[in-house]
């Protein structure tokens, strides 16, 4: 997604619709030295941005930071350059350090979203069920 999505810019009002049949956001950054040049940080909030004045709904789903190309970043420097992202941004959700090249990280995101997928599932079967407006009541 780009900025002016919601303006209908690239896939815009397509790519947003889209997201609106989802559970729960993966917001994916590009954790890559390549952003010495730009601030990661800038974009990703204005990606946010984006969700906001499509939909507030949209906004407002469970969203998490994924931040992927971790192994661009020299091992010995990943954890403080997660930790600095994370503080920068001002996240205090689920955060998943990835590399999708190799894998790193994969699996325990992987399993995250099983598992949160299955809680809100187990959520869902617990609610009573409503009535919908319009229908006949199933004893009648």
């Amino acid at each position: 997604m780009i900025e002016g999505a919601a303006e209908g810019a690239g896939l815009g009002h397509q790519f947003l619709r889209h997201l609106q049949r989802t559970r729960v956001l993966l917001h994916l950054v590009d954790i890559s030295p390549r952003w010495e040049a730009g601030d990661p940080v800038h974009e990703a909030r204005a990606i946010v941005e984006e969700l906001r004045k499509y939909d507030q709904e949209l906004y407002d789903k469970p969203r998490w930071l994924v931040l992927n190309k971790i192994d661009m970043v020299d091992e010995a420097e990943r954890e403080a350059v997660v930790a600095q992202f994370v503080k920068d941004y001002e996240w205090s959700g689920p955060s998943f350090a990835i590399s999708a090249l190799d894998g790193t990280g994969c699996t325990a995101l992987t399993y995250a979203i099983m598992d949160y997928l299955g809680t809100q599932a187990a959520r869902v079967a617990e609610e009573p069920e409503t009535a919908v407006p319009g229908t006949p009541d199933q004893n009648s």
